[in-house]
Order: structure tokens, then C-alpha cells, then sequence
């Protein structure tokens, strides 16, 4: 049964059609890799899942676990598992980061009929994530995002989804502004959470970080649709030939 499933979906923009007959099925315990040119869809494709407004949907289905996934706001589909780490984390000025996660992560449990987390709870399951990732405690007491290079936001984002815990984890550029160091390092804790019942969906230009994440499936975007699916080695032959070499 898919976890994920996209059906002839058709988006535009202020009458721009950015996705058109887009298709995609995605199972859990998968981990699919979409790479494309640049304006091929793939940031709007991520918008969408997570329920960003500004689009106009004009055909097609998204499912996720049997629900209309374009029935539900923001807030159901994250409490139903949805997780999106940005391409460019906004910064939020006068919010601390700690008590950010905390209402976030409060909140979904809230909406899941869940008893919120108590301060001391909650402290001592952020103080084991942050130590996977090299976190220190000074990194939360700064507003979300406010002054963090690249790389901060990025660990930030993926501190942000072990907490959630969720289902669907959606990775837009997750390797953007990361050194290798970085790179290696938060590409062992995604590898670490990965299991049979999650799957991702990564969105990146480069085969560098899929040295560390090992995908199941590789898709091809142009155009606002996929044009063609396989294993690893699309990665390589992209870095050979460039996008020209797919959709034959």
C-alpha cells in the first residue's frame, strides 16, 4: 500500500503551470530522490505536499495513507506526519528555537488526542537528539534561525523532524550550505531514523548526497513531470551527461 500517492496533478501560479500530469507513488520504508533543472517544479511539488497556500490546483489527486491530502490544512497534515525541511529556512525574530519545537511538537500532539509533553519531558528528549547532531544548548536559546549560517538551519530542520517523529519526511536542498563535514554527519542521523513504516522524499541537484543517503528510486523532472525513474545510477549518469541523457 502506498504511503504517498500523486495522481495527474496539475499546478499553476498566477496562471504559470508549474506541475502538469505529475505522477508519483511512494511506499513506506522508501527513500525517493528527485533531481531536475532549475524552474522544472520540484520546490512547488514540496510546497504542495505540505499544504503551502498560493497555488492553484487545477487537476489531479494527492493521497496520503487513504486520506484527500488537498482536504486537509497545514496543521492536519503535519499532525498526520508531514514533514517539510525548506530549501531556505525562514528566520522568525523574538521566537526562541527551543520554545519553537516545543509548540510545534505540542501542538501535533494535541491534535492527535496526545498528552502534551511536560517541560522536563520534553527537555530530556531534545537533549538526546541534539547530541546526535552536535547541537549545543547556547544554538536554542537564538531566535529561530536568526543569525544561523547555512549549515545551522539545516541541522536545525532535521532536529526539528526527530522530535516530530514523522511519516513522510520531505528533504528540499537538505544539502545545500553544508560543508562535507556537516553533510556526513546529517546524513547519518536521517539514515539512523529511516525505517519500514517512514518514507522520504529528496529533492537535491547534486550526487554528493547520495553518497551518504542511498536511494531506492531516482526520478527526473522537466518540465512539471517526471520524464524518467531508476536506481543509483542515474546520479552518475547525470553528472556525466547533464539532463539531456533522460526522457529519450
Amino acid at each position: 500500500m502506498n504511503l504517498l500517492e500523486i495522481k495527474d496533478l496539475k499546478v499553476s501560479v498566477k496562471d504559470k503551470v508549474i506541475l502538469d500530469g505529475f505522477n508519483l507513488e511512494i511506499k513506506p520504508g522508501e527513500v525517493h530522490v528527485i533531481m531536475g533543472p532549475n524552474g522544472s517544479g520540484k520546490s512547488t511539488l514540496s510546497n504542495i505536499i505540505c499544504g503551502k497556500s498560493g497555488y492553484v490546483i487545477e487537476n489531479g489527486d494527492i493521497n496520503y495513507e487513504s486520506n484527500n491530502l488537498l482536504d486537509l490544512s497545514i496543521d492536519e497534515r503535519a499532525a498526520k506526519g508531514i514533514f517539510l525541511a525548506f530549501q531556505h529556512p525562514i528566520e522568525i525574530p523574538g521566537v526562541n528555537s527551543l520554545n519553537f519545537i516545543k509548540e510545534s511538537i505540542n501542538t501535533i500532539r494535541k491534535n492527535k488526542n496526545e498528552k502534551p509533553f511536560d517541560t522536563l519531558e520534553f527537555l530530556n528528549l531534545i537533549k538526546e537528539k541534539q547530541k546526535s547532531l552536535e547541537i549545543k544548548d547556547s544554538f536554542l536559546k537564538r531566535d529561530v534561525n536568526v543569525g544561523f549560517s547555512g549549515g545551522e538551519k539545516k541541522r536545525f530542520d532535521i532536529l526539528h523532524m526527530l522530535m516530530l517523529d514523522p511519516k513522510l519526511v520531505i528533504l528540499d536542498e537538505i544539502d545545500s550550505g553544508l560543508d562535507i563535514d556537516a553533510l556526513k554527519l546529517v546524513s547519518e542521523v536521517v539514515n539512523k531514523f529511516k525505517d519500514s513504516n517512514k518514507a522520504f522524499l529528496i529533492i537535491t541537484h547534486y550526487q554528493r548526497l547520495l553518497d551518504y543517503i542511498k536511494p531506492d528510486v531516482i526520478h527526473i523532472m522537466q518540465n512539471g513531470k517526471i520524464i524518467d525513474s531508476g536506481d543509483k545510477s542515474f546520479a552518475t549518469l547525470l553528472e556525466k551527461e547533464g539532463y539531456s541523457a533522460f526522457g529519450k
